[in-house]
């Protein structure tokens, strides 16, 4: 089996492309490095292709003819909300038209079976505090819009085609299973703190005020070596003649305050975490935490670790 990863030189792309090496399977990497890194990909191919552009759908396909490529895990993608906000147009061009050209190329030449990196992002702002699969779906901002499109998008396409296909809807994805593969882009709540005490400043806390234990927001915090797990769970998965089109969520089913992440991060470090504390944004929802009852049933998969082994392995990788 030759499994294609799009962003494979990315954070998380980067852990899936490891553990499918260690599983023994040929891989190829596509990457246009805006936010990959050439070094992760080791000795694996790796091929520059803007999958936006008018030459992509037959680059592709001729990537996976001449590599053999069966099976496809979707990961390149632009992720950041507020940039979403500001150039919504660029966004959709990117996430969306990316990922047609990638349909068509993947229709083209017969691949069978295609991962989705999706995210909890699809869901917006539920009224309940831990979010299962069937809650509907409305994102409050054109990143999660394109990803919930791009469900629909491998929906279809499975349907008119018979692709089989799982959409994985991550949570807060976060930690190191490896140093050299340790997350870059300070995007998220421990990278960003990790980086100001680095820096020699306090965190920021936005919003003390929230409907939580003490007053501040809540997340699924998911180490990305389960997360990576669970992609290599997902290709399985395809393989089964029970497969069908299916949307799963990723987390660990419990969840953390924003200042237990901090709290957390200063036990690791030995540091004196002193936060900020800031007003509240909006669109930010009190709490947020996965439902994960249908991955474990469905996939056999289930978070190993939790909060205090993804805070030591993001300071230990970023300390080196």
């Amino acid at each position: 089996m030759t499994v294609m990863v799009t962003g494979g030189a990315g954070y998380i792309g980067s852990h899936v492309v490891r553990l499918l090496e260690r599983c023994g399977d040929d891989v190829v990497i596509l990457d246009d490095l805006s936010n990959g890194f050439s070094s992760r990909a080791g000795r694996l191919p790796l091929v520059d292709i803007d999958l936006c552009s008018a030459e992509a759908q037959n680059q592709i396909a001729d990537v996976i003819q001449r590599y053999g490529v069966d099976s496809v895990i979707h990961f390149a993608a632009k992720k950041q909300v507020g940039e979403s906000v500001e150039r919504p147009l660029w966004y959709y061009r990117q996430n969306v038209t990316g990922l047609g050209n990638l349909l068509q190329a993947v229709g083209q030449c017969g691949v069978a079976k295609v991962v989705f990196s999706s995210s909890a992002a699809a869901y917006g702002m539920p009224d309940i505090p831990v979010v299962g699969e069937d809650v509907p779906c409305r994102p409050i901002n054109p990143y999660g819009e394109t990803k919930l499109i791009g469900e629909w998008m491998l929906r279809n396409a499975a349907r008119a085609t018979g692709l089989r296909t799982v959409s994985l809807r991550y949570f807060n994805v976060a930690g190191a299973g490896w140093p050299d593969l340790a997350d870059k882009a300070a995007l998220n709540l421990i990278p960003i703190v990790i980086n100001r005490l680095t820096e020699g400043k306090n965190p920021v806390v936005f919003g003390d005020t929230y409907d939580t234990p003490d007053g501040t927001c809540v997340r699924d915090y998911v180490h990305v070596v389960d997360l990576a797990e669970a992609h290599i769970k997902a290709l399985d998965f395809l393989d089964s003649d029970a497969c069908a089109p299916s949307v799963f969520n990723v987390g660990t089913g419990t969840g953390a305050s924003v200042l237990e992440v901090i709290d957390s991060i200063g036990q690791v470090s030995g540091l004196n975490v002193i936060p900020d504390i800031s007003a509240a944004r909006p669109g930010d929802p009190a709490q947020l935490v996965a439902d994960v009852s249908r991955i474990e049933a469905e996939l056999g998969w289930k978070a190993q670790y939790g909060l205090p082994e993804i805070v030591e392995s993001a300071w230990a990788a970023q300390a080196l």
